[in-house]
């Protein structure tokens, strides 16, 4: 479970318009801004994005929690539609657990973002 993550970003409004269209299919918005930092969540927020703060990049993995199958499908058809590269369609991972569902694209910065549900069906 996270309490919370922050990523640095290239271009944080690109990446702002991006994780506000898939954060919304995922019941996420805004929460605060603090200049060019922003923070999401449900409640309170969990997930930043801010300026890089050097030229070196490291690729992040980040699964936000879907609340079932018809969500992580959301998130990625929103994430297609921003442009987002298709790491992998929304299926199941047995190799995870018999009902991990989950998709995986590239954010606007190059980090690996899914989103996953473990409910079945």
């Amino acid at each position: 479970m996270l309490d919370h993550l922050a990523i640095q970003c290239a271009d944080v409004a690109a990446s702002a318009a991006f994780y506000d269209g898939v954060l919304a299919a995922l019941g996420g918005s805004r929460k605060l801004e603090f200049g060019p930092v922003i923070g999401y969540g449900d409640d309170r927020p969990d997930f930043w994005l801010g300026p890089s703060t050097g030229a070196d990049f490291r690729e992040s993995h980040i699964a936000f929690a879907a609340p079932d199958r018809a969500a992580v499908r959301a998130f990625f058809e929103a994430a297609v539609a921003a442009g987002a590269e298709v790491l992998h369609e929304p299926r199941l991972w047995p190799e995870y657990h018999p009902t991990y569902y989950g998709a995986f694209v590239r954010d606007p910065d190059g980090n690996n973002v899914e989103a996953v549900c473990h409910a079945p069906e």
